[in-house]
């Protein structure tokens, strides 16, 4: 393979984890909006994060895509391509994560959030010192899987012509006619892409854990017991 062609190759590499990493961050932001406000006691906030969770869970990330970059424009906002992709994968991600955050909070006994109230702490301070450092932990695992999720879904935005990983295979390709060769290392890729990234999210989870003072389990059937 020629410098230039490895030079697309690196380039979708950065692009795919641009829209992994941006986009799941940006995810994040709207699971925890959505999830807390599934939690809330107010039918409004309830209701506007039901209604998010819904309808962004029900659309295929595709069509979300076309949405934000073909049907956006016709009323005068012109979004960029590679943000566009990011907003359309995060929204997707975070309706489901939404749901991951909002058991998470509900695991968190009722005793220490009467606790908290008995000590006088306001909803913040019962939230941020009491629900949330218990709950993040029961959320890293799924929030593991949603994470690969979004790795793959990154793959979709070839489609629109945005130039990441999967659009670059296909640009080498068509150049070399290997397809087997090409389609072959970008499974490969992307198995090497969500390991690290599994990885990092078990690392995640063993700290959260050790801050608390509990032990993550180790081993073939740790996910499974630890969940």
């Amino acid at each position: 393979m020629s410098a230039g062609l490895m030079a697309y190759i690196w380039e979708g590499l950065g692009v795919t984890l641009m829209l992994t990493v941006f986009g799941a961050l940006l995810g994040l932001v709207f699971a925890f909006i959505a999830g807390l406000g599934r939690s809330s006691n107010r039918k409004v906030v309830r209701g506007a994060a039901m209604v998010y969770t819904e309808i962004f869970r029900g659309f295929p990330s595709l069509v979300l895509l076309f949405a934000l970059i073909f049907i956006l424009p016709q009323f005068g906002y012109q979004l960029n391509t590679l943000f566009a992709g990011i907003l359309a994968l995060a929204l997707n991600i975070g309706a489901y994560a939404a749901e991951v955050v909002r058991g998470a909070v509900k695991s968190v006994p009722p005793g220490q959030l009467e606790a908290a109230v008995a000590l006088n702490f306001t909803p913040m301070q019962r939230l941020r010192k009491v629900v949330l450092p218990q709950a993040v932990v029961a959320m890293i695992p799924p929030f593991s899987n949603n994470l690969i999720e979004l790795l793959k879904a990154t793959s979709l935005v070839s489609l629109v012509y945005i130039s990441d990983l999967t659009f670059a295979a296909q640009l080498v390709r068509a150049s070399t006619g290997e397809t087997t060769l090409v389609f072959l290392g970008l499974l490969v890729g992307y198995g090497l892409i969500a390991l690290v990234l599994t990885t990092i999210m078990r690392l995640l989870e063993r700290l959260a854990a050790r801050r608390l003072g509990r032990q993550v389990p180790t081993g073939l059937f740790a996910r499974k017991e630890a969940v």
